[in-house]
């Protein structure tokens, strides 16, 4: 299956990730797949963006295969877990929002099998500047998330605008990315092809127990 993008250990594959998936080898899971959300998403100035319109298109149901994607990796974490009839969890992390909407959460949740303490990490909603995805994650969070699991390549099958493959790319480790709108594909082609400087070794150290 020939990539979207690859360069520097990062590849991107433009199509659904259960067609993908089988033709691909990864170590660790880190995602952030459809919540179920859709029309759920109303209320403030920020539901006229015609970003968040698209989103209600596809975020109208979770995705049916979730289990079988955790399944394909030793380690996972997945943003929105809590959306999804998943297994227990010893260890749940979250994002604590700085700022505070009274028509958005103020924190989200990621489900991991991992066997370790809870963890929780604060960020503003748009430290990263310009949004290119509606449910786009800061690249300091991912990079948390990414210092919680073992060395290996990550997978992300909901890549959306590439943050998690931008947060490997800053700590040197391999990734992988599936998204099935080629828009998508293309804002994180771009994205990965700056020049990015790593948003600080030490916060990424805030993930030990």
């Amino acid at each position: 299956m020939k990539p979207y993008y690859e360069h520097g250990g990062i590849t991107i594959y433009h199509g659904d990730c259960r067609e993908v998936m089988p033709h691909v080898t990864a170590d660790v899971l880190v995602t952030d797949p459809p919540y179920g959300l859709a029309d759920k998403w109303t209320g403030g100035t920020w539901a006229e963006n015609p970003m968040y319109a698209d989103a209600r298109r596809w975020d109208r149901e979770p995705f049916p295969d979730l289990a079988q994607v955790i399944a394909r990796t030793s380690q996972a974490i997945v943003w929105g877990g809590n959306y999804y009839a998943l297994p227990p969890s010893r260890c749940w992390l979250a994002w604590e929002k700085t700022q505070r909407m009274p028509t958005m959460a103020d924190l989200e949740l990621a489900w991991t099998n991992m066997d370790r303490p809870a963890k929780s990490w604060t960020e503003g909603r748009n430290p990263d500047g310009k949004r290119w995805h509606p449910t786009q994650k800061p690249v300091s969070l991912m990079q948390w998330c990414l210092g919680f699991v073992t060395a290996g390549t990550v997978l992300d099958p909901f890549m959306g605008g590439g943050t998690t493959l931008v947060a490997a790319k800053n700590l040197g480790r391999r990734a992988i990315g599936i998204e099935i709108e080629e828009r998508y594909c293309e804002i994180a082609a771009k994205r990965l092809s700056q020049e990015v400087l790593p948003l600080g070794a030490a916060r990424s150290a805030a993930c030990s127990t």
